[in-house]
């Protein structure tokens, strides 16, 4: 578990330094979509595979941009939020404004959306997910309104 959390963290500061040495090609968002630019997908190892992947993004979401509802089969989703704030509503409970520093956890297979009603800046976060089953889709987009 030590070697998780190690690996977590040295993933989440390389994660915080890339976006300021690495230069992308098309970096500003989109006004109409999320940006989600991935930063990380490797097979986790002495895992005996109850957690086959775990794919770590970097999401960017214009003021008043918001993520359709869907859902991760087989994937819990952790979100941490680097600037601006992001209201996270997951299916069944009361939609959570989630600032700069703080986390919210979303559970596998539960409908969810993100969105920024920020009116001035962009938010960004780290989103992190770990698969049980690889093999599954990555996402499904449900057919509802945010």
């Amino acid at each position: 578990m030590m070697f998780v959390r190690r690996r977590f963290l040295k993933i989440a500061g390389a994660a915080l330094v890339l976006p300021a040495t690495v230069r992308i090609t098309d970096a500003q968002p989109s006004q109409g979509a999320p940006k989600l630019m991935q930063l990380l997908k490797a097979d986790l190892t002495r895992q005996n595979q109850t957690v086959q992947e775990t794919v770590v993004n970097l999401l960017e979401i214009a003021p008043g941009v918001s993520a359709p509802w869907h859902m991760h089969p087989g994937a819990q989703e952790i979100v941490f939020v680097l600037d601006g704030a992001l209201i996270v509503e997951v299916e069944g409970e009361a939609p959570k404004q989630v600032d700069a520093g703080a986390v919210a956890l979303i559970p596998a297979e539960i409908p969810h959306l993100v969105r920024n009603e920020g009116a001035q800046a962009p938010a960004k976060a780290l989103v992190t997910h770990s698969r049980a089953d690889k093999e599954k889709a990555f996402v499904v987009n449900l057919k509802r309104s945010p």
